[in-house]
This record gives structure tokens, sequence and C-alpha cells, in this order.
């Protein structure tokens, strides 16, 4: 499979393999096949296996341990997650330190190759318009983030638990690009990548969503590019298999004209929004968030089919699905 590299880091494969459907966020598997998807993943070229702690409580981080059993393909990157919130600043390193030595211990891996900040980053005195009552659990401060957060992530590389951390871009887009911008800056930001511009039932805040400027300020200051979300929590999928959140039905009615202009060009739905998260500008690898071994094979085939055309680019975006408001300017 084609590499492109991580920001500054080292090639990673276009397709990341994610944790999601691998710890049933995205509809029921079994282990056995779980692991096999990993290990067929690994075959396909594959080199970078994303989990979190929260996906299937643990499930995921214990798949890829039972796949790779301690000896993981040379070249095979691994990420975590950890959601810390807003506590008092003299919990933050041992709250980290805690996860990641748990997550190694079930990946059966020594270092963590990038750690993510697994919660929204916001302005100290923010109020989010959703589930305000508990976003000292999802969100994080900006003052925690910059003094506290940052020197633990960087405690934790000097001590080897992890070669690099990075943050997940969902929360309030001036914020992130100001964290992409900042001296000390992560070396990897998850993006949203779809053609809607959406994060669905992930987004809290009001103000509209901008994953293609973040996308363009991290690559603008050397910061890599995740992409995530490529169908949209199975929105942008030829049928939704499971029960989502109202907001991924809003957005699978929404994209009924995408999915007429990829029944024209005999696409599968998912293999092109896929296809559409590559072609986005800043990409450098976008999550699959799939669930067995079938769903892998389709995506690795319609990606390893070269890049989009850019005339079926331009159709999709003539679409204007997406919820895109330009901020200037962009740095």
């Amino acid at each position: 499979m084609e590499t492109r590299t991580l920001g500054s880091l080292w090639p990673v494969s276009l397709l990341t393999l994610g944790g999601g459907g691998l710890g049933q966020i995205w509809g029921e598997t079994s282990r056995e096949e779980a692991v096999a998807t990993v290990r067929s993943a690994a075959d396909a070229g594959i080199n970078l296996f994303d989990a979190a702690p929260m996906y299937g409580r643990g499930e995921a981080e214990m798949v890829f341990g039972e796949a790779f059993d301690g000896s993981p393909p040379a070249g095979a990157r691994f990420t975590t997650k950890c959601q810390v919130g807003s506590p008092p600043a003299d919990d933050v390193y041992e709250k980290l330190e805690k996860s990641v030595v748990r997550s190694l211990k079930t990946m059966k891996i020594d270092c963590v190759d990038l750690f993510f900040l697994h919660s929204n980053i916001c302005p100290d005195d923010y109020i989010y318009a959703q589930n305000a009552d508990v976003q000292h659990v999802f969100a994080t401060k900006w003052s925690l983030y910059e003094n506290t957060l940052i020197p633990a992530f960087e405690k934790l590389k000097e001590k080897g638990l992890i070669a690099d951390w990075g943050i997940t871009g969902t929360g309030l887009p001036k914020t992130i690009m100001d964290a992409l911008r900042a001296d000390k800056r992560p070396a990897v930001v998850q993006v949203v990548t779809n053609f809607l511009d959406s994060a669905g039932s992930m987004k809290r805040y009001e103000e509209p969503p901008e994953p293609r400027n973040i996308a363009r300020t991290a690559a603008n200051n050397g910061v890599g590019v995740l992409g995530i979300r490529a169908v949209q929590a199975g929105a942008l999928t030829a049928a939704l298999d499971r029960e989502a959140a109202p907001e991924e039905h809003a957005d699978y009615d929404k994209a009924a004209p995408y999915r007429a202009l990829a029944a024209e060009l005999g696409e599968d739905p998912a293999v092109l929004a896929h296809r559409y998260a590559l072609a986005m500008p800043g990409v450098d690898t976008v999550i699959l968030g799939v669930k067995n071994r079938q769903e892998l094979n389709d995506l690795v085939d319609g990606v390893n089919k070269g890049p989009l055309d850019p005339e079926i680019v331009a159709r999709i975006d003539a679409l204007r699905l997406n919820f895109q408001i330009p901020r200037m300017p962009l740095d």
C-alpha cells in the first residue's frame, strides 16, 4: 500500500486500521474475526493501528495484543488515547501514565508510538451547548492543556513510554488551531475528513465546524493529519447497519444525493467516501472503522486503485453538502 509521511514523523500507510470497529462500536463482530482482520490489514500493507481503552472497554486493545502477541510486523506503529477531561492539575500525570501503562500491557508492546489526548480542548470559561453539566469529563481547559498536559506528555516521552503525542481535533475549531500553531504543538491531530464536514454526534458546540481549516493549519505547521469519520459513523455508507444517533440519521438522509452519484459512478459509497477523504488537502492517512475482513478488503481494494479522479472530487463537492465556513487567515 502507498505511504505518506505523517507530519514530521514517519511513513504511514494511506489507511490506518482503527479500533472502533474491532471494539464493536460500529456493529457486532467476534474476537476471532477481529483478530483475523488485524492480521489481514498487516498483510495488506497497513502499518498504523489506532486504539483507545474506551473502544469496547478495552476490547480493541486486546484484539491488537492477541493478533500480534508481542511480535508486531516490522514497521508497525500503534496509537492509543486517554480521555483526561479537566481534573485537578496534580492528578493529570498519574492519570496519563496509568492509562498508557495499562494500554502497553494489553497491546503487548513496549512503547506507544502516538498517545492522543482524547478530550476536547476549550477556553477556560467556555460553556458547551450540549452536556455542559459533564464537560469536565470530556473537555480539557486550555490552561490545563498548556501548563500541565503538554509537560506530562513530554515526561512520558522522556520515560520511553510514548514516542510522541497528539490531540483529537473535534473540539472548538479556533482552540484546536491555536494548539496547532503553538510553540509546543502536538505531532499529530485527528481531523474529521468527510465531504459533509460533519462530526455528527461528537460535536457538542454551537459554532460551525472547520475540519478543512484545521487540516490546513496542521499541514502548514508540520503537524500530521490522521483522518477520522470518513463515512461519518455509517451515514455515508449504502445503509446504516446498526443503531445510530439522531445526528447520524440526519446525515444519512442528507447524503441521499451522494448515494445517487455513487450509484451512477458504479462505486460503493463507503469506498468512495474513503477515497474522497484521502484526496482532501493535508490528510496523511485515514482511519478505517471496519469490523471484519470483507469490509477491510473492499476498502483496501478501492484505495489501491489510486487517487480519486479530481473530476469526481469536484462532482461530490458540487453537491454542496458540507457545512464549511472559511476562516481567514489560515496559517
